[in-house]
């Protein structure tokens, strides 16, 4: 299954991590061709994911998905 196919299986309410494509004019200015997306996979259509992250959600075509998958819950922290 590619990774795109993967992300419109997966239901939302879902906590992922998607890798993907960054765009030209950012790769260049970052240094970077790729970037994750952490936290709930909020919608999926046809082209598009939305993931909300800590940030604030993320749009993120599917043809530049390049690995996605399902994590567990963020761990809880204890007081000292």
């Amino acid at each position: 299954m590619n990774p795109a196919d993967l992300v419109r299986s997966m239901p939302l309410g879902t906590r992922v991590t998607v890798r993907y494509l960054l765009s030209a004019p950012v790769a260049a200015r970052t240094g970077a061709s790729v970037t994750d997306a952490l936290g709930i996979l909020e919608s999926v259509d046809a082209e598009r994911c939305t993931v909300q992250t800590r940030r604030g959600p993320v749009s993120i075509a599917l043809v530049d998905v390049v690995a996605a998958k399902a994590v567990p819950p963020p761990s809880t922290r204890r007081a000292r």
